[in-house]
């Protein structure tokens, strides 16, 4: 491991006109920025040209979780004050634990209402660090009650609501549980990887549900000492087949977003091979580390001082992506969530 760096080593300013507020109408219209790790070479494309940059042999690997209406805005139900429950991660069929406001409110035993009374939560435990154990109480189908009560939880920078909530998940989203998107996802349409696949390109699944702590600032100076936050995930039979292939036959192993990435770096054995798991991880990737699986990545540009943007630097080099980064709010890219792409190979 090279020396331990410094959180404000992965510090830059942003200018918040270039905060993407709404997705683009065509997803893969968007900008693409290409960065040669090894060179540090930055060349300007737009998304679907990724198709060009792929080679038959390599392999995409994507994130099929997919994003959970998971804001529920009601009343307490002896006086009417307005609270809300955001659902964080499904304990049994109807126990979640979840976040709280306002949490002086929301004590054990206290009870609110969703809706005309579609939906009741009880607060039913409290956890160390003040998240709640939330049962609730309803007739019918959670997820269709939550689709029609819940919002989006999108980003804190994110201002605007969004008109159509399909654009905060993937055209391939599949299993629910995600409190973020994978936004490097957001670019492709089914045309786009239907073109991909016609090229000789595999695309390999993988399950990983983001959890809030992606939006968590790193707040200790020395980043070796920040506690990662944990996200569960699964990787099938399926797609071990598919990115153990592609090494074996010398193709690249593309991870499309940091969440595919940290979930096939978390898996894989000493040697970079997989077996079919799942598991919860709290891998932590910054330079310094040596990655197993990833040749290349797919990603947004990411928050000043994040883990993010360490993860980035681990890939690319922290100098290529800082000025990589520099070239992007030099030529008005679009920052974030809703923003442009850039492909690191």
């Amino acid at each position: 491991m090279e020396k331990v760096m410094n959180t404000s080593d992965f510090d830059y300013y942003l200018p918040d006109e270039l905060i993407a507020q709404d997705p683009l109408t065509d997803r893969s219209s968007s900008r693409l920025m290409v960065l040669d790790k090894d060179t540090g070479e930055i060349s300007h494309r737009i998304f679907k040209d990724i198709i060009d940059l792929l080679d038959p042999g390599d392999c995409l690997v994507l994130n099929d979780t997919k994003v959970i209406p998971a804001r529920l805005l009601g009343k307490k139900a002896d006086t009417g004050a307005a609270v809300e429950i955001f659902l964080l991660k499904r304990l049994s069929d109807k126990d979640w634990e979840c976040l709280v406001r306002p949490g002086k409110k929301l004590k054990t035993g206290a009870k609110a209402v969703f809706g005309d009374y579609d939906l009741t939560a009880v607060i039913t435990g409290q956890k160390e660090d003040g998240n709640r154990i939330v049962s609730f109480e309803y007739d019918g189908i959670f997820e269709e009650i939550l689709d029609r009560l819940g919002q989006m939880p999108l980003p804190p920078y994110i201002t605007h609501k969004l008109a159509d909530k399909n654009r905060y998940q993937t055209v391939y989203a599949k299993y629910d549980g995600s409190a973020a998107a994978p936004t490097a996802g957001l670019h492709f349409t089914k045309e786009l990887l239907s073109d991909i696949e016609n090229k000789g390109i595999k695309t390999a699944y993988v399950t990983l549900h983001v959890g809030l702590g992606t939006f968590r600032p790193v707040k200790c100076e020395d980043i070796s000492m920040h506690h990662m936050h944990s996200e569960h995930f699964f990787i099938n039979e399926e797609a071990c087949e598919k990115i153990n292939g592609t090494r074996n036959n010398g193709g690249r192993v593309i991870p499309v977003g940091t969440t595919s990435l940290r979930t096939i770096e978390s898996a894989a054995d000493e040697s970079g091979h997989l077996i079919p798991c799942q598991g919860d991880t709290d891998i932590f990737i910054y330079p310094g580390y040596r990655f197993k699986l990833t040749d290349g990545l797919i990603t947004n540009f990411h928050l000043p001082k994040s883990t993010l943007i360490m993860l980035v630097s681990a890939l690319a080099g922290r100098e290529n992506v800082l000025n990589a980064y520099r070239v992007a709010i030099e030529n008005g890219y679009r920052f974030f969530s809703f923003g442009d792409a850039m492909f690191i190979h």
